[in-house]
């Protein structure tokens, strides 16, 4: 039996076996992510499979990409043949605009001079430009959006979603008012620069009981959120324990080697912190992947994909994949994690990547009958 790659709780049902259904799971990254993202959405919407999905799960970047979505569902027809019609204007324009401007420098600078966090400028732009004072109610109710923050005080995982939020050890709120941009800024709260976000809360509106062991003030009167990658880069969590097939789009970063780390002790924190990070992904990582080679009778076992923003196409050895050179892919995996502008060029090349590298991963592991598509999103722009 594989290990698996979340974590086991106290609230978990370990009998309880997955039910049948593909989860989805949108990584962070910052905008490099977001944009990827949005490729891979646009191949699973003209594979005919977006609309069959039961749940997104996000953290970080991948939550600015799946909260868009999710406030966009009902008006999208997911008929791939109108998918110029719908999806493009109400979910690509969009976070594309977004992703053509820089917000995270404004924001450190201006909440490193005047009152207020950091956290509340980047919420203040997210709702400008895409959330337009939506709340979590304004979600769908299928599928179910789960957008992941980590509580720093608590150390578990923090979810938004429209019937309620929760942390298993603080306890859950029904149908949360929450702005939606908030619970994408504290989703996508890098540390330490846009770290952390502060939630105020009536203790009362906490479901009595529903917490293990932290139940109580200041636990649940202030809630002190992080970055959803600080628990699970990949969002993985909420998904995998859920359902029999499970994708996974990774718009991750990966860490560099440096020849001379620095040793005062903010940047050498910093690093220190980088390499922890970088390590739990890739045991997530590759315990995903035991999962999908696991016999069907391992409980461990799920069906599904993985593709990365690191990924080489050649490696699913699929004859047919889109032309992708691994060494200009590379080359896009190293956009920085930033909240920073993108241009044109550059986000048409990674929604081609997110695209072409979706697509070889459900013609080779999920839906094989899929016919390869005519062409890129953008074909003038390539790879």
């Amino acid at each position: 039996m594989v290990d698996a790659p979340v974590e086991v709780i106290s609230t978990d049902t370990p009998d309880r076996k997955p039910e049948e259904g593909i989860g989805l799971c949108l990584s962070g990254g910052g905008y490099r992510a977001m944009v990827f993202h949005i490729g891979a959405l646009w191949r699973l919407y003209d594979a005919g499979l977006l609309g069959n999905i039961k749940r997104i799960s996000s953290v970080s970047g991948g939550s600015i990409t799946a909260a868009t979505l999710a406030l966009k569902w009902r008006k999208l027809s997911f008929t791939p043949a109108r998918i110029q019609d719908d999806f493009v204007p109400e979910v690509v324009v969009p976070l594309r605009a977004l992703a053509g401007e820089t917000i995270d420098a404004e924001a450190i600078v201006l909440g490193s001079l005047l009152p207020g966090r950091i956290s509340d400028r980047i919420a203040a732009a997210y709702d400008e430009h895409l959330f337009k004072k939506a709340t979590l109610q304004d979600l769908p109710d299928a599928p179910r959006f789960v957008i992941n923050a980590t509580n720093v005080q608590s150390g578990a995982i923090w979810r938004f979603m429209k019937p309620y939020m929760r942390d298993y050890r603080v306890g859950e709120v029904r149908a949360p008012q929450i702005p939606l941009s908030l619970a994408v800024a504290a989703s996508s709260a890098f540390p330490p620069a846009l770290s952390p976000v502060e939630m105020r809360l009536d203790p009362k509106s906490f479901t009595a009981d529903s917490g293990t062991d932290l139940q109580r003030v200041p636990f649940t009167s202030k809630v002190i959120l992080t970055d959803g990658g600080v628990y699970d880069n990949l969002g993985l969590e909420t998904v995998w324990k859920r359902f029999t097939t499970v994708l996974v789009s990774d718009g991750g970063g990966k860490l560099r080697a440096e020849e001379e780390p620095k040793s005062d002790w903010a940047r050498h924190s910093y690093r220190v912190l980088d390499l922890i990070d970088n390590q739990v992904r890739s045991l997530r990582k590759r315990q995903l992947i035991d999962s999908f080679k696991a016999a069907a009778a391992d409980a461990n076992h799920r069906k599904g994909a993985y593709w990365g923003i690191r990924t080489n196409i050649a490696d699913y050895g699929l004859p047919s994949a889109f032309d992708c050179p691994h060494e200009r892919t590379m080359e896009l995996a190293e956009t920085p994690t930033r909240l920073k502008r993108l241009n044109d060029t550059l986000q048409e090349r990674l929604i081609n990547w997110g695209y072409a590298v979706c697509d070889a991963a459900l013609r080779k592991h999920v839906k094989v009958e899929l016919a390869k598509p005519a062409h890129f999103p953008y074909p003038a722009a390539g790879i």
